[in-house]
């Protein structure tokens, strides 16, 4: 770490409302950050890894801005220590990090790779040796590129190679990892990368990208029940998702169907399987009008909503929607009615998205109402800005840290009107590979100067460190 000439005070005070409000989060919060494997680790071809579905999709022209790529990235595979001694030092007691998964099992198929496995056996030493919690989250979009190869996730087979890798790294890990993670963001993983080709593998079909979806929850639910009859003593174990408020532009019926159409899809497709053991009837039927079926097959529910420990939520903005076409039809040239997003009017960040921090209040405090008795942990919550670093690397991040500040105050107030939330763990610790994005977008709350691969503390981590500490000393 390299963080020669900065400060050690944020010079950053929250508005006194916001401040108010995170002086009342619960003891026994967690604070921490997250990362995961691709984004952060590099080394792509060392120790036996074999190529994921991101690693080919670098690889193709335009994917990816800059042509950038994930072999180097934040070279954590060989600075791992030198990492977990930095979140030690601003004062953070818990680390979650994704394994990657063909790294630990080539190819998606077979036994464990010992190398592979060994480096996160190390890593979760090293975070116990300075007491912080290890938080494994068991994929985070890097699938082997041969089950890609085989059909990817809209293949039911994928599930069940899911489940099998999970219990590799589980058998490693489960006698000192107390809480795991099976999926994050399946909605990335299904729309993003087989609806909209945005993201690995980049396919654009859209009835692959709903079998995705149901073979990604039926991969949660198998590696759950496994995981817990094989569990040496009382885990949590749960899934995260990324959700948001789908506020309607008015009270007309076009717009409350188009925002309703936005939640159904973003966040009770998957929710409702979870928690109550099925898929919402209204989405079912909207996508019976594109001709398109989950291919659910006897026990898939069961398994799906098998029970799970903990939610982890994933937010960055919500969004207004409207039914109508700029020239008022209800309807597209597909005879498909008009989903389509109006401006908030609010700042936006690099990524050009939204800052909305009560819509993570009014999120929060409706899934606590919708799907009672699981406990939500905040498992990525950050923002990109253009960081402009001084002489010594060093960033004044005021936008990052005043985005914190309104998102922490915005849980505390989701807790007061009864939402159950244990922690906040901040994307991310360092810059790193933004996914189709490259390394233009910086989330990280500590510079990454990647000529050098310095590490240097930003305003914003000061700050949350400041924040964690102020609160443990309550």
């Amino acid at each position: 770490m390299n963080s020669t000439a900065a400060p050690t005070s944020t010079a950053f005070t929250a508005p006194a409302a916001e401040q108010a409000l995170i002086d009342t989060l619960p003891p026994g919060f967690r604070w921490g950050v997250a990362t995961s494997a691709y984004q952060i680790e590099g080394a792509i071809d060392v120790d036996g890894r074999t190529p994921s579905i991101w690693d080919t999709f670098c690889k193709v022209p335009g994917a990816i801005d800059n042509g950038d790529t994930g072999d180097i990235a934040c070279e954590h595979y060989t600075r791992m220590p030198a990492d977990v001694a930095l979140i030690k030092d601003l004062g953070l007691d818990t680390y979650r990090f994704s394994v990657s998964w063909p790294r630990v099992q080539p190819g998606g198929r077979g036994g464990v790779n010992p190398a592979g496995i060994a480096f996160y056996d190390r890593l979760v030493d090293e975070l116990l040796a300075q007491g912080i919690d290890p938080w494994v989250t068991l994929y985070h979009w890097d699938l082997p590129q041969e089950l890609e190869d085989a059909g990817g996730w809209p293949v039911r087979d994928t599930a069940y190679r899911f489940a099998d890798y999970s219990m590799l790294v589980f058998d490693a890990l489960s006698d000192r990892v107390d809480t795991w993670t099976t999926l994050n963001e399946p909605w990335c993983s299904a729309m993003l990368g087989y609806a909209y080709g945005a993201h690995a593998p980049g396919r654009k079909e859209y009835p692959a990208a709903v079998a995705a979806v149901h073979h990604l929850l039926l991969g949660h639910g198998l590696a759950t029940e496994r995981m817990r009859e094989a569990a040496p003593r009382k885990l949590d174990i749960g899934i995260t998702l990324n959700a948001a408020t789908a506020y309607p532009a008015s009270d007309l019926e076009p717009d409350l169907e188009a925002a309703r159409r936005a939640d159904g899809m973003g966040a009770r497709l998957y929710l409702d399987p979870l928690v109550h053991g099925h898929y919402p009837a209204d989405v079912i039927a909207d996508l019976a009008t594109e001709g398109i079926e989950i291919p659910i097959q006897e026990g898939d529910l069961a398994t799906i909503s098998a029970p799970f420990d903990v939610l982890g939520i994933n937010y960055y903005f919500s969004q207004k929607f409207t039914g109508f076409g700029e020239n008022g039809e209800t309807a597209g040239e597909d005879g498909l009615p008009i989903t389509r997003t109006l401006p908030l009017n609010r700042p936006r960040t690099a990524m050009d998205w939204e800052i909305v921090p009560e819509g993570f209040t009014d999120l929060l405090v409706r899934i606590s109402k919708d799907y009672p008795g699981v406990p939500m942990v905040i498992t990525e919550n950050g923002a990109a800005f253009e960081d402009t670093a001084d002489t010594t690397g060093y960033v004044a991040d005021e936008g990052r840290t005043a985005y914190f500040a309104s998102h922490l105050a915005a849980v505390a107030s989701a807790i007061q009107q009864g939402a159950d939330i244990r922690g906040y763990l901040a994307w991310s610790l360092l810059d790193n590979f933004e996914w189709a994005y490259g390394y233009d977008k910086r989330f990280g709350i500590v510079r990454v100067d990647y000529e050098t691969q310095a590490r240097i503390p930003k305003q914003s981590a000061l700050y949350l460190k400041e924040v964690a500490q102020q609160h443990r000393s309550k």
